[in-house]
């Protein structure tokens, strides 16, 4: 009998159980991948706008929808990333959501209307972190963007994003934004500005990928210029630079930035190259909040760095130079905010300051001038003292502190001033120059001058203490040279207060004293012309004519009250005669009113006048004779008499100046010592 050798099984026709298990497990994780991205790329996500509006609104806090299709694809970010911005997450491919006619809308208290629109916009979205309730987005691209910033008033505008306390269940997580094609619409009640941005893509740069023209108004005037700034937006990489250049024009305005912007979404980490140019420094406050004098054109060069965090934000403009109108200007100058006040420092110094350009500070040009830098031209016509009001309502935005240095002060007529050193200092609306000191003529002149504009509601309380010392006159007057005359110094002193809203309305409030002595000098008609002292050349040409005339002396001492001097002394001591001077100045109205009487000297030949009158306005004096009164014999001891009730009051010039060996000190000593009343009953002719 044979017997059959058992049949084998075939290979691989039975499994077991565990690889059975393992094959099923694999199976069933290979699907459900493929069968979510099916689902995700055939759902008809149109029916999760409604959910999706809802949650980005609230994300964002104003109105968002989608009013055309919503479609997703599977690609690759690193297709609209330039090469050199590029990490490896974008080579890994991502859903792509792809939304078309996409509006964003103003927040509560704006005109509800779209604060932003686009054409078409797609973002890779991270499903996986829809769980923990955030939209988290890697990168967003716009295509045919279209925006509106709005500002109706200093404290309503759309562009800035100001969660409320209580928190959204949302979070928004942006990395990236890429921008093509589009424009964007400045309206801004605050500044009169209209402006449009049109945007395009540039190709082939390697560190812009985006131009902007401007056109447009603002404050009334056509705006024009453009610039460039980097394609891709990064909001997530801190440390990532975003490039911008832009140059920007309105009227006599200009603003040219290049450099770079970190942390964009705060605008914080700024280093800019910056050029700066404006009819006024003032015209600045309503852009930047800073307050600055009334200058002429000018403009300036430097570097702009920034950093704004939440509590604190620091600007630094550091070596910058440039022009206010004809003087040169360079220095370093920072603004941080804070409290109570923000707080501008930093030192400002001019090698070359033209003494004209210094006038708008306090209102003392031209109408033209005026109405060229962009404010009102309220100068009378037939006003000498400044009447352009100050600010003081400005005065409390910020403390200050500057210090400003100027090596050379140049005037029309070469007046020799130097050396100017300031320091400047704002504080809760108190303005103070303590020192304002220059160099004048081989002398000094010292001020402290002090501004209370604490209370807008009232006028300015002001004070001033000014002391000039050793000014020497032949240093002032350089035709005093080709002369070769002995001359002398000049001193004097003058402390005052006063209220008002203008230098004119200070003056024609002012109380306190003026005093001042000249020793030893040469005067005449040619030399006051050149001075620009109207009154001054009136006076010396009726009494002495063309010719040259030696001073022994001048000393005066005025007294102040309610904007009116009054003269206590004021005597003129030549080699011929004494001439005395008596009468008011009235500031307010800007009118004087002086009689003018010059007395012979004894053994001197000179031909007496009668005494005269100059009259009439600060700009237009006139002279009169007094037909009452005619100069008597030894009129010259009358005089001295005059000059010896007040004498003890100009003897601390005295001391402090030209010393007790002056022609100034023997006259006061004399008058002061031996009054001497005229000759009872005589008189003398002409």
């Amino acid at each position: 009998m044979t017997t059959q050798p058992a049949q084998q099984p075939r290979q691989g026709a039975h499994l077991s159980r565990p690889v059975k298990i393992t094959l099923g497990i694999v199976g069933v994780l290979v699907a459900i991948p493929v069968i979510a991205i099916v689902i995700l790329l055939t759902f008809d996500w149109n029916r999760v706008k409604p959910w999706l509006d809802e949650k980005v609104g609230d994300a964002i806090e104003r109105p968002f929808v989608i009013r055309g299709d919503l479609a997703v694809h599977w690609e690759q970010p690193s297709k609209s990333i330039p090469k050199g911005q590029r990490t490896w997450r974008d080579y890994i491919p991502w859903p792509h959501l792809y939304a078309n006619d996409v509006h964003v809308g103003n927040p509560a208290g704006l005109p509800q209307r779209d604060m932003a629109s686009v054409r078409q916009f797609s973002f890779s979205l991270d499903p996986f972190a829809l769980l923990t309730h955030t939209i988290h987005v890697p990168v967003l691209r716009f295509d045919g963007p279209q925006a509106e910033l709005l500002r109706t008033d200093a404290t309503h505008y759309n562009w800035v994003y100001k969660p409320e306390q209580k928190k959204s269940k949302w979070t928004l997580d942006l990395e990236r934004v890429v921008l093509n094609k589009g424009t964007i619409h400045v309206i801004d009640a605050v500044t009169k500005a209209d402006v449009t941005a049109d945007i395009d893509t540039i190709a082939n740069d390697p560190t812009y990928g985006i131009a902007f023209q401007l056109r447009g108004e603002y404050n009334g005037a056509p705006v024009g210029g453009g610039g460039k700034a980097g394609k891709v937006l990064s909001l997530r990489n801190q440390d990532e630079p975003f490039p911008i250049q832009a140059d920007v024009h309105s009227a006599n305005m200009r603003v040219a930035v290049e450099g770079t912007v970190t942390r964009p979404a705060h605008l914080a980490g700024v280093d800019l190259k910056l050029t700066l140019a404006a009819p006024s420094m003032a015209r600045l406050y309503p852009f930047t909040g800073v307050l600055l004098p009334e200058t002429p054109a000018f403009s300036t060069d430097g570097h702009l760095t920034g950093t704004l965090d939440k509590d604190k934000t620091r600007w630094v403009y550091d070596k910058f130079k440039g022009k206010v109108g004809q003087s040169d200007i360079a220095g370093h100058l920072e603004f941080a905010t804070g409290k109570p006040r923000n707080k501008l420092t930093g030192t400002v110094v001019s090698h070359q300051l033209r003494f004209a350009d210094l006038g708008p500070l306090i209102g003392a040009d031209s109408n033209a001038s005026k109405r060229a830098r962009g404010v009102e031209a309220v100068q009378p016509e037939g006003k000498a003292l400044p009447v352009e009001k100050f600010h003081t309502e400005r005065w409390k935005a910020l403390d200050a502190d500057v210090r400003f240095t100027a090596d050379r002060i140049v005037k029309d007529k070469d007046l020799p001033l130097s050396k100017l050193q300031s320091h400047v200092v704002m504080n809760d609306g108190v303005l103070t120059l303590q020192p304002l000191d220059f160099a004048m003529a081989g002398g000094n002149v010292n001020s402290n001058i002090k501004l209370d504009g604490s209370n807008p509601n009232n006028p300015i309380k002001a004070t001033a203490d000014v002391k000039a010392r050793d000014i020497q006159i032949k240093q002032l007057f350089p035709q005093i040279e080709k002369m070769q005359a002995t001359v002398g110094s000049i001193y004097g002193e003058a402390k005052l207060t006063a209220t008002g809203d203008s230098v004119g309305a200070m003056l024609a409030d002012a109380n306190g004293e003026v005093k001042g002595l000249v020793s030893q000098g040469v005067v005449s008609k040619l030399l006051l012309e050149e001075a620009g002292l109207n009154v001054g050349n009136v006076i010396i040409t009726k009494l002495f004519g063309d010719k040259e005339v030696k001073l022994n002396c001048l000393a005066a001492d005025l007294g102040v009250k309610d904007g009116v001097a009054r003269t206590r002394t004021f005597v003129l001591d030549t080699e011929d005669a004494i001439v005395d001077i008596n009468g008011w100045v009235n500031m307010s109205t800007e009118q004087l009113d002086l009689r003018i009487k010059p007395e012979t000297k004894a053994l001197r030949i000179f031909t007496l006048r009668t005494p005269f009158f100059v009259r009439g306005t600060f700009k237009h004096p006139d002279l009169s004779l007094d037909k009452k009164v005619l100069a008597l014999k030894g009129g010259a001891a009358a005089a001295l008499a005059i000059v010896a009730a007040p004498a003890a009051a100009l003897l601390p010039l005295i001391n402090m100046g030209p010393g007790k060996d002056s022609p100034c000190s023997a006259l006061l000593a004399q008058a002061g010592a031996k009054p001497v009343a005229p000759p009872p009953g005589k008189s003398a002719k002409r």
